[in-house]
């Protein structure tokens, strides 16, 4: 009996052991198909730069008349003036990473690296030390380009940054926390980004999930090639450290930066002159759209290059100079890049039908907009969870506009919407409503369910939601 368990035990021993001899290879072949950075490191390294900055700072900048007056409570009997401003300036410093682009000593990194420094000192990978001077900044990409005196340098290369796909392997060379030359790999984890915070989406990010850390601000974001793809610029972290999300603007648009740096210290950019916002699915609905796609133009700016275009309120721009848009932040970017002056193209949904309409891209920044002053009267109530009420002459004439304010809110499909109280209603499913009559005929013939387009203006400017109707 002892033998035969014996021996079922050492076939069971023998059988685990085929089995993991037999995965041997496959893990062999796995590991062996993983990237290898070393050449890519040692070929690029040379061109990798840490900067450190200095910048003088009066020694009352940053204080407030909350730290005059604490001084004052704990020496109450000092009634002698606080004179702050003669206390002398103190320097402050911070570092950065870059990288050379040409073999005479012109350099890229942020413009946030550099901006306000009165000193700037380039690190090489050899140690050689230079002062750099600045040839221009655009604070938009957040690019800058520094220079220093130098001949016969090592430079990078650049890769297309359209090109790049999401889950390609990448490698950021810089130096984080001051560790000179620090090297971390990833993927990219997703294209077209807009950081949350950024208003003026002129970049469209490249996201990874490399280890950036404070300090790799302005390094490079290779491909597997070894070419340059990105420039190291934001990250998103709830403790200053990398939490795995970082953000590299697109080579391509560096590029474009830096050639208008060196040519003329300033950047120009295109402008359209709307207002946008991405296609939901209730606006999609709404329009009569297959999917959610495109920049929805909530308003066309007075006397911009779009109005002079003929672009209309609601209509769902789809393509720019034949780039397709899926989301509204890309459309400023590429606009952004695109010289002002010069004629481009829109694709356009309108009314359900396509259509594509010429403009001449101007320049930024764009004009303002009107802002409205309604007056409350008597509501009237509506099936929609809302009270309207005529809006007053006066006001219309102020803001420029005919409709009816909402004067309270319950309730309903209109409060689900995100509509509020003091929006002024100026089109009900596409139909104007100048005053509470019109309003009221057009909600009686609203049909009793669907995806319902409702245009208000709210704080100076407009803009249209969808009601749901069930």
């Amino acid at each position: 009996m002892k033998s035969l368990r014996l021996r079922a035990y050492l076939n069971v021993r023998a059988s685990v052991l085929a089995l993991a001899l037999a995965a041997f290879p496959l893990a062999s072949e796995a590991a062996s198909a993983l990237p290898d950075f070393a050449e890519l490191v040692e070929h690029n390294a040379p061109a990798i730069v840490n900067i450190a900055t200095l910048q003088t700072v009066r020694a009352r900048e940053g204080r407030s008349s909350d730290i005059e007056e604490l001084l004052r409570r704990l020496s109450p009997d000092d009634q002698a003036p606080l004179d702050l401003d003669d206390m002398p300036s103190r320097p402050r410093g911070g570092v950065g990473s870059g990288f050379l682009i040409s073999d005479d000593g012109y350099i890229i990194t942020n413009h946030h690296v550099v901006n306000g420094a009165d000193q700037i000192t380039v690190t090489l990978n050899d140690r050689r030390v230079y002062e750099a001077r600045v040839i221009g900044t655009d604070e938009l990409s957040d690019v800058a380009l520094i220079k220093i005196e130098a001949s016969g340098l090592p430079a990078v290369a650049f890769g297309d940054s359209e090109a790049v796909r999401v889950g390609e392997w990448v490698l950021a060379i810089g130096s984080p926390f001051g560790l000179e030359f620090s090297a971390a790999a990833g993927i990219v984890s997703a294209k077209g980004r807009t950081v949350p915070g950024n208003q003026t989406n002129y970049v469209s990010f490249i996201q990874t999930d490399v280890a950036i850390n404070q300090g790799n601000s302005g390094g490079p974001l290779f491909n597997l090639a070894g070419e340059v793809i990105g420039i190291n610029s934001q990250i998103l972290s709830s403790s200053g450290g990398s939490n795995g999300v970082s953000f590299a603007i697109p080579s391509n648009v560096a590029l474009d930066v830096v050639e208008q740096l060196r040519e003329t210290g300033t950047v120009s950019r295109g402008l359209l002159g709307v207002l946008i916002k991405d296609v939901d699915y209730a606006l999609a609905e709404a329009f009569q759209m297959p999917r959610p796609r495109g920049a929805f133009v909530d308003e066309v700016q007075p006397d911009s290059p779009a109005e002079r275009g003929g672009v209309q309120n609601d209509d769902i721009i789809i393509a720019f100079n034949g780039r397709d848009i899926e989301s509204s932040s890309q459309l400023p970017f590429y606009v952004g890049q695109v010289r002002p002056g010069s004629s481009a193209r829109l694709t356009i949904i309108r009314n359900g039908e396509q259509i594509e309409v010429p403009v001449v891209v101007g320049s930024l920044p764009g004009s303002g907009v009107a802002a409205a002053n309604p007056q409350e009267e008597a509501p009237r109530a509506n099936t929609l969870g809302l009270d309207v009420e005529d809006l007053s002459q006066e006001a219309q004439e102020v803001a420029g506009i005919s409709g009816v304010r909402i004067s309270e809110m319950d309730d309903g499909p209109a409060a689900a919407a995100g509509l509020l109280s003091g929006d002024v209603i100026v089109e009900l499913n596409r139909t104007p409503v100048p005053d509470v009559q019109s309003f009221t005929r057009v909600l009686e013939s609203l049909p009793d369910t669907g995806f319902i387009p409702v245009r208000i203006w709210r704080e100076g400017r407009g803009t249209t939601l969808v009601l749901e109707l069930e």
